[in-house]
């Protein structure tokens, strides 16, 4: 299996790793790109391939096919921020996020789906969008094509079939998940870096075709300010990243462009935004930031599970996530399960915790994504920076979503005894292994609901740099466009006025096409009107 960028380089693409500098230096290009996942990829990509001199940044490291291992012990540290150990601000909240080239898509589980349609409605209600399922359905269909995105023609694997048996058992709505995978041989490892590039992440579609069309990629760097005045960025100061990727201020790098576009996610782009203290008249920069905080629920089959094998994620279900009496809904799906990745979620201490790990294949796991920022006691979290201006999410979370959870954990009991479980388990700390449903649905509702008794996570974070049509409520204009600084874009999660009800992927390459066909013709209509 070739590693695509470094063959590419071999053959003379245009790559640096910024940990190997000795000094200052300075950089000058078209468009400079800060983060290398879904937006600042699909970005380098179209712009590279219109004729513009791009630059990409990443704060992690280059890995590819063969480097990847396939060991969580080696993955969470070398591809996730953190180690895979970031946290809300009070440590409620675990949040999962790339932090390699390619970025989230990476190390992602693959799930591909459209923007729902309820979630446009709400955005042109709310923020004036001007966003429909039709006028996006070219973006998502290029994106589609581009990535191979098709519906998993293969059986799920038990873990996800326990989903659909239980939906089956009790009519609820599922559906067969979209991925983008090509060749794919059904391993499992998908959230520790495909090792055949058969995941069309951007690692291995978007990235290399940018270098191909001249891109330069730039990895271990951190962007640490957009230097601006009357109107217009006029540099970006960054620095490399030490081993431990901490930035490391001892050099110092600059960039110069034409236009420069933020896509470090929704952390990172608030978190370099507001460490630059850009114009922020809305006082919504690094606010509403939304999790889809997923609750987690745990059962014992009979049969074997064994979901560390197949597919991640091959089923989900919608039944409940657009209630009609203005409750939170959720959105159910399952996680891969890694040893690491479910000790550290389940509850339990010593022998109990043991007593589980030791029926790890015959648990099955489901989850449900919380839909946050529809309501007003759902509103979102915050982006502060700590005191060395590194991003923090603080997210509290209200009476409105833990009301949400319990449902939640109800829904998945229920489910989980209807595909044949012997027990449940919520993932609780004051929860027990339940053996029926009736029993289940009691405890449940006695369940403290409260932070640090339900183990809740997220691999899905949105907002902090908003878009909307009116200055007075977004960051970002519907293209992207910062709202007060003209060369400045924001092309990643950051700019969803809400969260999604929906994996986010595919809606921000949607999104990408889009805004940057809209910056392909205005940089082009600028360079025409620039005197020789």
């Amino acid at each position: 299996m070739r590693n695509l960028i470094a063959d590419g380089v071999a053959a003379g693409w245009s790559y640096l790793d910024a940990s190997t500098l000795t000094a200052d230096k300075e950089f000058e290009a078209d468009v400079v790109i800060v983060g290398s996942g879904a937006g600042g990829a699909m970005a380098a990509e179209q712009l590279s391939l219109a004729g513009f001199k791009v630059i990409l940044l990443e704060m992690g490291a280059l890995y590819e096919g063969k480097n990847f291992q396939q060991q969580e012990r080696w993955a969470y540290p070398a591809l996730y921020q953190d180690g895979a150990g970031r946290k809300t601000l009070d440590q409620s909240i675990g949040i999962l996020q790339g932090r390699t080239v390619g970025g989230s898509t990476t190390v992602n589980w693959t799930t591909s789906i459209r923007t729902p349609d309820k979630t446009l409605d709400y955005w042109r209600a709310e923020f004036g969008s001007d966003l429909t399922a039709d006028n996006l359905a070219p973006y998502f269909q290029q994106a589609e094509q581009r990535l191979n995105i098709h519906p998993w023609p293969v059986p799920p694997n038990a873990n996800n079939d326990k989903l659909r048996q239980g939906c089956d058992a009790l009519g609820w709505q599922y559906t067969v998940i979209n991925r983008n995978v090509s060749g794919c041989a059904n391993l499992g490892y998908c959230g520790m870096g495909c090792p055949i590039n058969a995941k069309q992440s951007m690692l291995v579609s978007s990235i290399p075709s940018a270098m191909q069309a001249g891109a330069m990629l730039i990895s271990r760097v951190s962007a640490r300010e957009l230097k601006w005045q009357n109107g217009q960025v006029r540099s970006l100061l960054a620095v490399p990243v030490d081993p431990y990727f901490q930035p490391d201020f001892k050099i110092k790098l600059s960039f110069k462009a034409k236009h420069y576009i933020v896509a470090a996610g929704a952390i990172g782009s608030p978190a370099l935004l507001l460490r630059s203290k850009v114009p922020n008249p809305s006082n919504r920069l690094g606010k509403h930031t939304y999790l889809h905080p997923s609750v987690i629920s745990g059962a014992l089959f009979e049969d074997t599970i064994a979901g560390h094998s197949g597919a991640p994620q091959s089923i989900y279900s919608d039944q409940f996530v657009w209630p009609s009496n203005g409750q939170l809904g959720f959105k159910l799906e399952v996680p891969p399960l890694h040893p690491v990745l479910i000790a550290t979620k389940l509850t339990g201490l010593a022998q109990s915790h043991a007593a589980l790990m030791q029926q790890f294949n015959q648990l099955q796991v489901v989850i449900a994504l919380l839909r946050d920022g529809f309501h007003p006691d759902s509103q979102g979290g915050t982006v502060l920076l700590s005191d060395h201006g590194e991003p923090v999410v603080d997210y509290p979370i209200s009476e409105y979503l833990w009301q949400g959870v319990q449902k939640a954990y109800l829904a998945m009991a229920e489910l989980q005894f209807a595909a044949g479980a012997k027990s449940v388990l919520p993932i609780h700390q004051d929860a027990l292994l339940y053996s029926s449903w009736g029993q289940a649905r009691e405890a449940i509702k006695a369940l403290s609901l409260q932070k640090y008794r339900a183990t809740l996570a997220s691999a899905h974070v949105m907002g902090g740099c908003n878009m909307s049509a009116d200055p007075a409520k977004g960051v970002v204009n519907l293209q992207g466009r910062h709202h007060q600084l003209d060369n400045l874009s924001v092309f990643d999660g950051s700019i969803l006025p809400s969260s999604l009800g929906a994996n986010p992927q595919l809606t921000i390459y949607g999104l990408t096409l889009r805004n940057a066909e809209a910056l392909v013709q205005s940089l082009n209509q600028r360079i025409k009107t620039q005197p020789d």
